[in-house]
């Protein structure tokens, strides 16, 4: 987020959220993996990560997303907007807004990396074709609520031109070797002269959707932004983006899982089952 340095005054914004329940997570234990190698494990997961992403482009769904200022615990601006991922009839990625109300944040700014990360690196996805861009340690085992999982840390080797990274730790879990969370912050931050730029840590918890994909569905972000240049030198920020209603779009385009390619959606069939309603908070 990048600081709006003319100091206007604050909008108060009252904001109902639904109450979601919290997420069970078990002590963290070094333990090594049993059967099987951390690099095996990385190996599954990444060629999973692969086909979740291209699975992914096959289903609608709709993203609401809300970024708020804080002061304690009263909202003093938000940004907010939902908006439907759907496709045309050549498979072509759209995005349809369907609410956006006048945009209140006053002591900060969302910059096109803002927009960018909430789009593609908050649901963070390392596929086969990007581990080489990052390392890996496996860091031992832990419950998430009724999983069992690996956990890794994850950070890139090194920062390329005005490429977005992901740095944090990664759940895997032991039974379909999928990532089901993820935990850290985009970078790099931005820092020039006249020119701030930062983003918050954030947690992204994954539900399964058609007994296969482990597809985001709600991500949460509490932090305060440390700006060095500023007359709001701590910003207060909460983010929430949901991720709901996803569809098998009926493509032309093959969408396979663990190697087998799946029968094509089909309009006429009831929708498909959706993701639990509880969510962490």
């Amino acid at each position: 987020m990048k600081l709006i340095r003319i100091a206007l005054p604050l909008i108060a914004a009252v904001v109902a959220l639904a109450p979601l329940a919290l997420s069970q997570e078990g002590p963290l234990v070094p333990d090594p993996p049993k059967g099987i190698t951390s690099a095996e494990i990385i190996q599954k997961f990444a060629a999973k990560e692969k086909e979740f992403r291209e699975a992914r482009d096959q289903y609608t769904f709709r993203q609401d997303v809300r970024v708020q200022t804080m002061d304690g615990d009263t909202v003093t601006g938000e940004y907010r907007e939902v908006f439907d991922v759907t496709y045309d009839n050549q498979g072509r990625h759209l995005e349809n807004v369907v609410f956006a109300p006048q945009n209140s944040l006053t002591e900060i700014l969302m910059s096109p990396e803002d927009l960018q990360d909430i789009r593609h690196l908050l649901p963070f996805v390392l596929t086969s074709d990007e581990i080489p861009e990052y390392d890996i340690l496996y860091v031992g085992q832990q419950k998430e609520d009724e999983l069992h999982c690996y956990v890794f840390e994850i950070a890139p080797k090194k920062i390329e031109g005005k490429k977005r990274y992901f740095q944090g730790r990664i759940w895997v879990d032991d039974a379909d070797l999928q990532v089901v969370k993820t935990s850290g912050k985009t970078v790099p931050d931005i820092r020039k002269k006249n020119n701030e730029n930062l983003f918050p840590k954030f947690t992204t918890w994954r539900e399964q959707v058609d007994g296969r994909y482990w597809f985001p569905a709600y991500t949460k972000a509490e932090d305060t932004l440390h700006f060095r240049k500023a007359a709001y030198s701590d910003v207060q920020i909460r983010e929430i983006i949901s991720y709901t209603d996803y569809k098998r779009f009926g493509s032309k385009v093959r969408v396979t899982y663990e190697g087998k390619e799946l029968p094509k959606a089909n309009p006429q069939e009831s929708p498909d089952k959706q993701p639990d309603e509880q969510k962490p908070q």
